[in-house]
């Protein structure tokens, strides 16, 4: 199992060490280098939106029905495809389709490698597994950043085109670290157990897949709590906070890069801490602090625009936000996948994975609409008291999540890990267990 793990995230962290080469120039690669203006560039965004929206549905019943191997495997060849296709592509059509293709595989492979972490996890290793997946995105993103911004140069397409097709050959290893990687047969664990029970699942007396994920109000509530967390921070973080800090409050580029960095340390030096924290408490504990955190981020931004740009109080408030992001990211790790793989029945974990990941790519791709649209309009104070807004959302809404979630599923009560294979366990029971 071990081994197995150790692949799919090495795999992963290699995919992102090539998406680090081109994410931070998407927007200035299609505005500027191939001059198709920034509505075509912000087509693009909502076309990854779009994509996710097509393909998410298909793909979680795919990783139900065939395994997460060979969805990831397909998923990872389209991105590929679509990476290359976008280097390649000079025309305003060209372009777009290049765009829903990449986004199409970008949002195939992410349940695909989810339900790959959870089936080469148990319940007690889980948690590090993830937030493991999480730094490893994060370090592989952040230095093909760094390295990337050594290559680009705006006056060149070229170099652009090369940044798409390294891009392109780290998802094709992707697909060829993981695409032979054998995966332990999937184990009923004791948590699924209960949900298989509860939702009516016996026996194939189920509801159909998406009639079961709905009927279930703790994954309902966790989904529109993702889409808080998502649109609060991550749809912010690469577009509306950018915006905001080098147009509102004036600080330099090379300070902003220093901000990205600032991140990328504090959550590698904070991950394991956190799991160690996190594996004591309530998962719903981290996700209400989390919020309490980004709050005080949008707090620094604010501080941060009372003051010129070139002065040290503004770049400082700067740093502080883009650290206590990372802080927040760090506090979730370890608890929005595991959270998800306890709610999901063994037989549609794919389905529910691909249920967290639309709702991601969706919040992601509203963030920078209405982020940047809001500060390119000069209302900045609206922007940042949104934000705040969005954050006291996240605290209340996981408090309440509390009140339908499983206490083992918010580790709560830790049951067994796994559940004799024949066996099927009455909910009486391991509810009185839990």
């Amino acid at each position: 199992m071990q081994g197995a793990l150790r692949r799919v995230q090495v795999g992963n962290a290699l995919s992102a060490f090539g998406s680090g080469f081109t994410l931070p120039y998407m927007f200035v690669y299609v505005e500027t280098v191939r001059g198709l203006g920034s509505m075509t560039a912000w087509l693009v965004f909502t076309l990854f939106a779009a994509a996710a929206l097509a393909v998410l549905p298909v793909g979680g019943r795919g990783i139900d029905r065939y395994g997460p191997r060979p969805v990831l495997v397909g998923g990872a060849v389209l991105t590929a495809l679509g990476a290359l296709s976008f280097g390649l592509a000079t025309t305003q059509w060209t372009i777009l389709v290049a765009a829903f293709l990449f986004g199409a595989g970008v949002t195939t492979c992410q349940p695909a490698l989810a339900t790959m972490v959870v089936r080469c996890s148990t319940r007690a290793t889980r948690a590090h597994a993830f937030a493991l997946q999480f730094t490893l995105v994060n370090l592989g993103m952040g230095i093909g950043a760094m390295i990337g911004g050594q290559i680009v140069d705006v006056s060149r397409p070229a170099s652009l085109t090369l940044l798409f097709a390294i891009e392109a050959l780290m998802f094709l290893v992707l697909a060829a670290v993981t695409g032979t990687v054998k995966l332990p047969a999937p184990v009923a664990e004791a948590a699924s157990a209960v949900a298989d029970a509860a939702k009516g699942m016996k026996a194939g007396k189920g509801k159909s897949d998406f009639r079961t994920l709905l009927g279930d109000r703790a994954m309902v509530k966790l989904c529109v709590l993702a889409g808080l967390i998502f649109f609060a921070c991550y749809g912010q973080f690469e577009s509306g906070v950018a915006a905001y800090a080098t147009g509102t409050v004036g600080i330099s580029p090379s300070a902003l890069g220093f901000g990205l960095g600032a991140n990328t340390f504090a959550i590698v030096v904070l991950q394991m801490f956190v799991v160690r924290m996190t594996s004591r408490r309530r998962r719903t504990t981290a996700i209400a602090a989390t919020g309490l955190v980004w709050l005080a981020a949008w707090i620094f931004a604010g501080v941060a625009g009372l003051f010129h740009g070139g002065s040290g109080l503004a770049v400082g408030s700067m740093m502080m936000t883009y650290v206590l992001f990372g802080a927040g990211e760090a506090l979730l790790a370890p608890t929005l996948g595991p959270i998800v793989a306890d709610l999901a029945p063994t037989r549609l974990l794919g389905t529910y994975n691909a249920a967290f990941s639309l709702v991601k790519q969706v919040a992601i791709a509203i963030g920078p609409a209405v982020g940047v649209l809001l500060v390119g309009a000069g209302m900045s104070t609206v922007y940042l008291a949104t934000l705040a807004l969005c954050c006291v959302g996240i605290t209340v809404a996981a408090l309440r999540l509390r009140r339908v979630l499983p206490k083992a599923a918010d580790n709560a009560a830790p049951i067994a890990s796994t559940v004799v294979t024949g066996s099927v366990p009455r909910v009486e029971e391991l509810s009185t267990a839990a």
